[in-house]
């Protein structure tokens, strides 16, 4: 069984919950280790087939609170040498050229800002989306998008205006809104009745093996 490495703040409590739906959805089918900004490191990504960083409590930009160059470039080193990156809406920002800087061309910016966006403001919401031609309401609380050259990637799923929701470069994987939602996250009446029931899970977990086989 292949071994992932989730990325967990270890702020509050709020945050240290943001990964727990990568664990529900992942853990029947890969070894997860968690680490926090500590063992953010070389040693810690020994035998590990993928890094995770999901999305979280705060702005993308409290990254340069948790990860000093040393630790970041241990991600991007890590990359670098054929290792897997999956990024969910904060971990998304944080592959942009503005934080571990992996991506090739492609920069994620924020969609509700986007002159086009079919939502403008920061709450949650199942945005709707297309996920391999198949329509989808995602789970999105101020997730990015992505601009730029994009002939380097693979856009496996659209917004609704059509800009991508999730890119894939070889076995970096990057996307805005959170297929790892857990039935709680819809615990208002607006999005209740988008609960997916778990399927998104099923899809993130193709979509993880789908980045883990490429050689």
């Amino acid at each position: 069984m292949k071994t992932i490495a989730l990325f967990q703040d270890d702020r509050n409590k709020e945050a240290i919950s943001c990964g727990d739906g990568i664990v529900e959805a992942l853990s029947p089918h890969y070894n997860i280790k968690i680490f926090r900004k500590e063992h953010c490191n070389s040693k810690t990504f020994e035998g590990v087939d993928m890094l995770v960083f999901p999305g979280g409590v705060g702005g993308s930009d409290d990254y340069f609170h948790m990860f000093p160059r040393k630790n970041a470039n241990a991600v991007a080193d890590y990359v670098a040498n054929g290792g897997a990156y999956l990024g969910i809406c904060v971990g998304a920002y944080w592959a942009g050229p503005d934080y571990f800087d992996i991506l090739k061309g492609a920069e994620p910016v924020q969609y509700i800002k986007r002159p086009t966006a079919d939502i403008m403001r920061s709450y949650n919401i199942a945005a709707h989306c297309v996920w391999k031609g198949e329509e989808e309401q995602i789970f999105f609380r101020d997730g990015c998008t992505f601009v730029g050259d994009l002939s380097h990637s693979k856009i496996i799923s659209t917004y609704f205006n059509k800009e991508p929701m999730c890119i894939q470069q070889g076995k970096i994987g990057v996307m805005g809104a959170c297929l790892d939602s857990q039935e709680w996250w819809y615990n208002n009446k607006t999005i209740k009745q988008y609960w997916h029931e778990g399927r998104h899970h099923k899809l993130l977990v193709d979509f993880v093996n789908e980045l883990c086989s490429v050689s």
